[in-house]
């Protein structure tokens, strides 16, 4: 899945995967999680907010289903 780079001091870059509804974040200490059943509008908001770490708290992490991808 390619990722888009962000400015965040906790997550190094986003990508999304429309068709299967999966949000993977690679953070800035190497780590990469994917979500699965994340809305495209979640993405969406989270793209576009002013702080993507505070977002990612609030709105996905402890809501989704997560695994660590290798």
């Amino acid at each position: 899945m390619r990722r888009q780079a962000v400015s965040s001091s906790t997550i190094a870059s986003i990508g999304y995967d429309r068709e299967e509804h999966l949000l993977e974040i690679e953070f800035v200490n190497e780590s990469v999680y994917r979500y699965r059943l994340v809305p495209e509008s979640v993405h969406r908001e989270l793209m576009a907010s002013s702080s993507h770490g505070r977002f990612f708290n609030r709105k996905i992490r402890d809501v989704y289903p997560t695994e660590q991808v290798d």
